[in-house]
Parts: structure tokens; C-alpha cells; sequence
């Protein structure tokens, strides 16, 4: 930047800052930040003055752009909060300082504005950047927390799991299942899986394919996998689309898929109530003997 418009704006920084202030509280509507508390949005608006105007001497720019970038992105603004914000300042501060200067001529005015452009421009960019970069690592944190969690293997008994499902199943998230899946059993010693898909709103020939494999790949390793969940909407649909779950047993719910594991590995549902009166109607017909 021309040092004689830096000095301006150096030591008339209180007024520009002042100017910016009013002009970006002005486009709370229209940026998507109306909803912001004043108390944030004004201290949030005095912590970016304070990075533009630390790019000027060259004080700490570069870490104060990526902290405060972050710290937008958590907050959960958008990015046209920066880019109308740094617009907004490069216009202020090109009309104070012409306001500033003895002589206004077309050449002088394309000075100015070109001195500020030097200022503001690379900062834009580096702004811009490091926002998109913090939006992208956070969002690759999100994709592989959801990840983590759309196909959890659950042991709920020794030798018993359960695979709940939620949602679309795709090809990278049958991938992801058939890995959880093997990993599990293999993990927990599971001699039987209940694969639910309740929450699986359609179930078309490429997600059955996709629970096919991963039924088969279990049977592979010596464990069973029931299916349970079934709706009456979507046994209908496998039937149209003459799609085979024979190889493998199938429950319209979790309860009695859960009561045909305990069966597979020798074990079943007691009533106690009804075996405590059967051995107390046993022992009263004994000693009536």
C-alpha cells in the first residue's frame, strides 16, 4: 500500500473503523447474520477489524486469518459475512481517504483505489481460502463421524449382535457395513447377526444385493445372519423384484429375530412367573402325597 494512504488510514483507523461498523451492521439482513446477537456480532466484528487491520503491518496475518476463519466457520456464519465485510471495508476506506486528499482527479481516485485493492485483495483471497479449507477438514471430521456411526455392530448377549440400519444405503456405506459387519463378529465371537432394517426406508435390488453379500460373507466365517424388519411394504417390493433372501432367515421384527438367535445357540425366553407356579404347583402336588 502507498505509504502516504497507509499513514491515513493508520492514524484515522478509529473513524474508518467507526464507518465500517455502521455499513456492516447494515447488511445483517442480507447476509444471514440477522439472527446473531448484537453482543457477538459486534465483538466478532471488532476481532475481524482487527485482522484487517494487522495485515497492513504485517503483524501475526497469517495465524489470526486462520483463527478467525475457524472461528466463523464454528459459529456457523456464512462466508459472505467475510467477503461483504472486507468489500464494504475496501470502500470505506478508499472514500476517507479521497476525503482526506487536497486534489480529486481521475488519476489520484484510480491511485487510491488501486493502493487499497494491494491491501484488501490478498487478504480476501487468504480469507477465503482458509475458510474453505476449515469448512472442508470439518466436514471430512463429519463424513468420518457419521461413518463411525451408520453401521454400528451391537452385542447385546454373548454370541448374539445386532446391526441396526438407518437410512439410504449406498455403495460406499455397503462397503462400510460389510467391513463394521465382519470386524464385529469376528471381534465379539457372534454366532448369529440381527441385520435390522427397520429404519431403511427402501430396499430396491441394489441394497437387497448389497445385504445379500454381507449375509453371505458372515455365513463365510461360521456365524448366521437373520434379517428382521422386514415391513409388509417392503417383503412386497423383494417379491416384485423377484429378489431371493432364501439363503438366509428373515423376521418381520427384532423381538422374534432376537428369539430365533437364542434358539440357534441353544437357549431360549423363560417365563419365570409361569415356571416359579409350576414348580410351586409341583411341590403342593407332591406333598399332597
Amino acid at each position: 500500500m502507498d505509504e502516504k494512504f497507509k499513514k491515513i488510514v493508520i492514524e484515522n483507523s478509529d473513524t474508518i473503523v467507526q464507518m465500517w461498523m455502521e455499513e456492516v451492521n447494515s447488511l445483517k439482513n442480507i447476509n444471514y447474520t440477522a439472527t446473531i446477537s448484537d453482543e457477538l456480532f459486534e465483538s466478532t466484528n471488532r476481532e475481524f477489524v482487527n485482522v484487517i487491520f494487522s495485515s497492513i503491518t504485517n503483524r501475526g496475518t497469517s495465524n489470526s486469518v486462520e483463527v478467525f476463519s475457524e472461528k466463523i466457520i464454528n459459529l456457523g456464519w456464512p462466508l459472505s459475512y467475510i467477503t461483504d465485510g472486507l468489500q464494504v471495508f475496501r470502500r470505506v476506506t478508499a472514500d476517507y481517504i479521497l476525503t482526506q486528499s487536497e486534489k480529486v482527479d481521475s488519476n489520484h481516485f484510480s491511485n487510491i483505489l488501486k493502493s487499497v485493492d494491494l491491501w484488501v485483495e490478498p487478504l480476501i483471497r487468504q480469507l477465503v481460502n482458509e475458510y474453505s479449507g476449515s469448512w472442508e477438514h470439518i466436514v471430512s471430521l463429519q463424513r468420518v463421524a457419521l461413518q463411525e456411526l451408520s453401521a454400528p455392530l451391537i452385542p447385546v448377549m454373548d454370541k448374539i449382535t445386532i446391526m441396526p440400519l438407518i437410512g439410504t444405503i449406498d455403495t460406499e456405506r455397503a462397503k462400510l457395513i460389510m467391513e463394521n459387519l465382519l470386524e464385529g463378529v469376528i471381534k465379539h465371537n457372534s454366532e448369529v447377526v440381527l441385520m435390522d432394517i427397520t429404519g431403511v426406508p427402501v430396499v430396491d435390488t441394489m441394497v437387497a444385493h448389497h445385504i445379500i453379500q454381507a449375509a453371505e460373507a458372515v455365513r463365510l466365517i461360521g456365524s448366521t445372519c437373520i434379517l428382521v424388519g422386514i415391513r409388509p411394504e417392503i417383503a412386497q417390493t423383494i417379491v416384485n423384484l423377484g429378489i431371493d433372501l432364501g439363503k438366509f432367515p428373515t423376521k418381520s421384527s427384532l423381538k422374534k429375530g432376537f428369539t430365533s438367535a437364542l434358539e440357534i445357540t441353544n437357549r431360549k425366553v423363560v417365563d419365570l412367573e409361569s415356571k416359579e407356579a409350576s414348580i410351586e404347583k409341583m411341590i403342593d402336588s407332591l406333598q399332597g402325597e
